[in-house]
Order: structure tokens, then C-alpha cells, then sequence
């Protein structure tokens, strides 16, 4: 399969399911070598790939627990290990999809469940860059997955949101860092989006209707609104993006 991202390595977290699985997708179909990788969906990862394939793309999946540092440090020698008998090596493509939600105020904020959003929302992402960043080739592109939450108010998710506002912040920073070696750093901050990261409120018509309302383009996004637009910041074209938020919310809150 050939495209703009051809000849090029790229891992996906979370990429079994919802967005992350349409940009695994999509990156495929523009050409790269895909690790989707997964926390315990092993079924729907594999399913992912035997889709990439069967559409003329190359994939493999490896599952880890990114809550877990070992297991961070394991994933990555088994992609050098699968990379390499595709007779690939080095990585240009890291998409930090991989988060869970948490509903509550500051009142119904629990510090274990406060935790565990940090854990999986920002300890684990930037530990995976820090062990992506030693196989990375100048000129590679690291996206980070964010949300309209992280700079509007919502008290209703306010640990969340906090643990959105870090990605941000992070995705800044290192975009300075990496400048020298031509490695852009940028996040994709997604409005509503119809996935099952929604749960039953997909269910809740009222609901499903307030958050199209709140859009400019009037609709609740899908997974490929998103994916689109990591594929565009991951491709040559984008290369003179980077330290950006970019906001994939059809107009929300404008």
C-alpha cells in the first residue's frame, strides 16, 4: 500500500476500539507500518489488524498495561523485535491515544480514582514517549490525543479535564525539545465523538441532540473526523505544525 506515510513505522495506543482503532486505520491506508496496541482487548486489536491487511496494510499488535513502567519498557523491546522482521527499524510515528474518563465534581473526586486517570492519561503517555523517543527518526511526528474539556470549563469531569490541560502543557514542551531533530509535537483535542468511550449516553437521544446542538456544523463527530486529522499532522504536509492544540470539535463552544 503506498501513500504519504509510506516506508514509515507508526505505534497507536489504544488502538483496538473508537478513535484510536480509525487511526490505525487511516494511517494504514496512507501507507505505514502500524503497531496497534492494546491494554486488554486483545480480540479486537487482532481484529483491527486482519481489517489493515485485508486492505493491502501491514500491522501487528502488542498489548501492555501503560499504567505499569515494566511493562512500558516491554512493549517497546517487542516492537523493536516485530519491526525487525518486517525488516524495519526506528520508529516516525507515536499517537498517544490510549485514556479513560472519570465523571465527578470536586466533592465526588475520589483520590483513587483521581490517580488513575493521572496514571493513564498523563504517566503513562509520557513515560511511552520517553522510551519511543531513543527509536525515533528525525523528522517523525508525535501526536498527542487531548480534549475540548482541557481548556473549557467542566466541573462535572474536572479531574479529567486537569488531566487533558497536562497533556497540553506537555505536547508544548517537548515540541521545543525535539525541534532540533525535526520532530514535531502537537495534540488533537476532539469535541463530543460518537465511540463507546460515551457508554450508554450514545443511548440518550435528548443528550446525543444538546451535544450536536453545541457544535457549529451541528453533528457529533465520528472516530474518522478525528483520525483524519492525526493522519494529516503525521504526514509531510504538516511539518511546520508544531506545539499546536488543534481543536477536532466541529465548532463546539464558539
Amino acid at each position: 500500500m503506498s501513500g504519504a506515510l509510506s516506508n514509515t513505522t507508526a505505534l497507536v495506543t489504544g488502538g483496538s476500539r473508537g478513535i484510536g482503532r480509525a487511526i490505525a486505520l487511516k494511517l494504514a491506508e496512507a501507507g505505514a507500518l502500524v503497531c496497534v496496541h492494546y491494554g486488554r482487548r486483545r480480540d479486537a486489536a487482532r481484529d483491527v489488524v486482519e481489517e489493515i491487511e485485508a486492505a493491502g496494510g501491514r500491522a501487528f499488535a502488542l498489548g501492555a498495561d501503560l499504567r505499569n513502567i515494566d511493562e512500558i519498557e516491554e512493549l517497546f523491546f517487542r516492537l523493536d523485535e516485530e519491526l525487525a522482521l518486517r525488516n524495519a527499524v526506528g520508529l516516525d510515528v507515536l499517537v498517544n491515544n490510549a485514556g479513560i474518563g472519570l465523571v465527578g465534581n470536586i466533592e465526588a473526586t475520589y483520590p483513587e480514582s483521581f490517580d488513575e486517570v493521572f496514571a493513564v492519561n498523563v504517566r503513562a503517555p509520557f513515560f511511552v514517549m520517553q522510551n519511543a523517543l531513543p527509536r525515533f527518526r528525525d523528522g517523525g511526528r508525535i501526536i498527542n490525543l487531548s480534549s475540548m474539556v482541557s481548556h473549557n470549563a467542566y466541573p462535572g469531569f474536572i479531574a479529567y479535564a486537569a488531566s487533558k490541560a497536562a497533556i497540553d502543557s506537555i505536547t508544548r514542551s517537548l515540541a521545543v525539545e525535539l525541534g532540533r531533530r525535526g520532530i514535531t509535537v502537537n495534540a488533537v483535542a476532539p469535541g463530543a465523538t460518537l465511540t463507546d468511550f460515551l457508554g450508554d449516553l450514545t443511548e440518550d437521544e435528548v443528550f446525543m441532540q444538546s451535544l450536536a446542538a453545541q457544535a457549529a456544523l451541528g453533528r457529533v463527530g465520528q472516530a474518522q473526523d478525528i483520525a483524519d486529522v492525526v493522519a494529516f499532522l503525521a504526514s509531510p504536509a504538516a511539518g511546520w505544525i508544531t506545539g499546536e492544540r488543534i481543536r477536532a470539535s466541529g465548532g463546539m463552544h464558539l
